[in-house]
């Protein structure tokens, strides 16, 4: 807090330094010591308090209103004030000592007027100085508010497309176990321990912004063997896994929605064996996943899942890689293609 503090009142704490010792080296050339010390911890603190009530208390609300226009008619009129000030100053301290001043105040007023006129530019650069060190400081801290939000909005909108991925994936699981109850136990025994390792990889693991590849090309696996065992010979299906730095990070969950198509969309249709083929291989921290399967326009599945899967994972992909990837999805009718490649290292 103190830290934050000293920062903030940091360089303008150095201006107000530098400024007076700036007038009193002026005033001191033309006039005593004392005046000229006088001249200036009078102007000093006049301005003080002026650029004070100027930067703190309307500097801040004009930013938040958007109400610039007002506040620079207020800071116009503040810089005239602060002339005004100076001089009265300059002529009933410095003139003053020098040589008598008129009796009557009408008479004063043009010796008023040159040094309200003389006083003009300092008055500029002293407000404007101070409120554009004051903006700057203002600006940054709205800019970096704004990126907060920015990026609470983002992990709000990923944590709820991941949540949508969770339940999807759980659903298919349970169905294929609930299906294979009733036809082979020892099958469906297997299954559930397979369903017990994908459910503590996504509750301890995808809770997190990036896993390790190795660990997410595990769940991969273990859900590409739920799905073999589903389907049994009704499909062909050719997996190839090559990943060269098993440590590398990934967003969890982002390439599930690409299996689960093709499983979801593979033809199977009498006289004809579908296939499913699945490559991954990651090198320099570069992900490439290829998916090809026999195409079915009518989803295998869909009287038990929605369409959320692919229409989320590119929302991801658009959020958390957003120059860092390239998807391409081809479809002739008959073939279904997936081609993905991630740079890894651009998050």
């Amino acid at each position: 807090m103190n830290f934050k503090f000293f920062k903030k009142h940091l360089f303008i704490t150095i201006f107000w330094i530098v400024l007076g010792i700036t007038l009193w080296l002026n005033f001191q050339a033309n006039d005593s010591k004392y005046d000229a010390l006088l001249q200036t911890i009078a102007i000093l603190f006049y301005s003080i308090i002026l650029t004070y009530y100027l930067t703190e208390k309307l500097l801040p609300k004009a930013l938040q209103k958007k109400k610039m226009k007002q506040f620079l008619i207020l800071s116009i009129f503040f810089i005239l004030t602060l002339s005004i000030f100076n001089s009265f100053v300059f002529t009933y301290i410095s003139v003053s000592s020098k040589k008598p001043l008129p009796v009557h105040f009408s008479d004063q007023i043009p010796i008023l007027w040159k040094g309200f006129y003389l006083s003009i530019p300092a008055s500029l650069l002293i407000i404007g100085t101070a409120c554009g060190i004051r903006f700057y400081q203002e600006h940054g801290k709205i800019e970096r508010d704004h990126i907060l939000l920015q990026q609470d909005h983002l992990e709000n909108q990923l944590k709820l497309l991941q949540d949508q991925v969770n339940p999807h994936v759980m659903f298919n699981i349970l169905n294929h176990i609930h299906i294979l109850l009733k036809k082979d136990t020892e099958l469906a025994s297997f299954l559930l321990l397979k369903f017990s390792d994908i459910l503590r990889y996504q509750l301890y693991e995808c809770n997190k912004n990036e896993v390790i590849l190795e660990n997410e090309i595990q769940y991969l696996k273990d859900l590409i063997d739920v799905e073999k065992l589903r389907w049994g010979n009704e499909i062909d299906v050719s997996t190839s896994f090559a990943i060269m730095n098993k440590k590398a990070m990934i967003a969890p969950l982002l390439l599930v929605p690409f299996i689960e198509n093709a499983f979801k969309y593979v033809s199977r249709v009498p006289d004809y064996k579908g296939f499913i083929k699945i490559n991954c291989s990651e090198n320099n921290n570069q992900i490439h996943l290829s998916i090809e399967n026999t195409y079915a326009k009518i989803p295998i599945q869909s009287k038990h899942v929605g369409g959320i899967g692919l229409q989320n994972v590119k929302k991801r992909l658009n959020l958390i890689y957003p120059a860092a990837h390239q998807l391409n999805i081809t479809e002739n009718g008959q073939l279904y293609k997936v081609d993905l490649t991630i740079n890894l290292s651009s998050t």
